[in-house]
């Protein structure tokens, strides 16, 4: 059985953030720029709060079986939560979208390598 690579996306708004929640935010915000935003296995947290309250985490996950991406969304959901929760920071509108990317279609380079390897 192949092991299958997931992506979770759990995006969400800052919410009642005090000056001082703000202050502590806006310190390493350079860290959190959609720029340098990834998929790790952590979680990599992004927003630019100059821009707007948004804030977004992106996971790596993996699993064996196609069901296996919901308790990845579900470790991922849990993993923001108590990330913003830990350092008492409100939200809202939670929200998650997870890709599998075993079954992402092909880029036009990937499509052209597998004719090249299977000619």
């Amino acid at each position: 059985m192949s092991t299958r690579e997931f992506r979770v996306i759990v995006r969400g708004v800052f919410d009642g953030l005090d000056d001082g929640q703000r202050a502590e935010l806006l310190g390493p915000a350079a860290e959190h720029d959609v720029l340098g935003a990834a998929f790790t296995v952590g979680g990599h947290l992004s927003y630019d709060l100059a821009a707007r309250d948004a804030f977004t985490f992106r996971f790596s996950d993996s699993g064996e079986e196609e069901e296996d991406i919901l308790q990845a969304v579900e470790r991922a959901e849990a993993a923001a939560r108590a990330w913003l929760d830990g350092r008492g920071y409100g939200y809202k509108n939670l929200r998650s979208q997870a890709e599998d990317l075993s079954q992402a279609p092909l880029g036009k380079r990937q499509r052209r390598e597998a004719r090249r390897k299977g000619a």
